[in-house]
């Protein structure tokens, strides 16, 4: 695990923290690596029900670091650990609730988009420099800020490169809510602590259904309800009914 992303647990909360702060948490291909490993080793987990993704005061990620990726480039081995994390982070069953404190530059930014509740701080600024760089939007950001915001927001974030104020971000749909920074922690791990004392399978099939392609209502219809009678023979259901009507006596 690399020294730069500390990993912790909270009951059933996983913390991966970015904590590279005097180089604004650039990612290296180390970090991206123990990033990876922490997705997979949580999602496997049955008593983790949760990811919470947080940065260092003043900087989520500054982005990738460009040192480390220009000697993987002359190297042959542009990527790998990137795909990897990439792969765990879009493939994830379980919740991702994510803070920013400062800078989202590049996958700074668009790790959020993969995020189910994004919280920052009116300093926060997102922000995509991909194309001044002479690059390409990455992480599926080109499929997934246009269906989140509409093209021409995506277009200014991805393409244009301008930078998006928490406010701005808010509006667009990357953040949830705004908080001051002496809350940010303490409001994300209270969002992912209500997420974790929901059934969890239950969060997981219905989290599932709201990340899932595009499709035909009626197809979406068949396939929610093809969830919802299995769900209602489930333990999960029969323990949250049960606990209903109790309190309703």
């Amino acid at each position: 695990m690399s020294d730069h992303i500390l990993v912790e647990r909270r009951d059933a909360i996983q913390i991966i923290r970015l904590n590279r702060p005097e180089k604004k948490n650039a990612i290296t291909r180390a970090m991206y690596a123990a990033m990876a490993k922490a997705l997979r080793k949580g999602d496997a987990d049955d008593a983790i029900r949760v990811h919470v993704f947080l940065g260092v005061p003043g900087a989520f990620s500054a982005g990738n670091d460009l040192q480390d990726f220009m000697t993987a480039a002359t190297s042959n081995d542009m990527g790998k650990e990137i795909l990897e994390f990439l792969t765990a982070l879009s493939s994830a069953r379980k919740p991702i609730v994510s803070g920013v404190n400062g800078l989202a530059i590049g996958v700074g930014t668009t790790i959020h988009l993969h995020c189910d509740l994004t919280f920052a701080t009116p300093e926060s600024l997102f922000r995509t420099p991909f194309v001044d760089l002479g690059l390409v939007p990455e992480a599926a950001s080109s499929l997934l800020a246009p269906n989140l915001m509409g093209h021409q927001k995506a277009f200014a974030l991805l393409a244009l490169g301008h930078g998006f104020t928490a406010d701005a971000a808010h509006e667009a749909g990357i953040v949830y809510r705004i908080v001051s920074a002496d809350r940010l922690e303490d409001d994300v791990m209270q969002a992912a602590a209500e997420i974790a004392a929901k059934p969890p399978e239950a969060m997981q099939i219905a989290r599932a259904l709201m990340r899932m392609p595009a499709e035909p209502l009626s197809d979406r219809i068949v396939r929610e309800a093809r969830h919802f009678a299995e769900r209602l023979t489930s333990e999960e259901t029969r323990a949250a009914l049960l606990a209903f009507f109790t309190r309703k006596k």
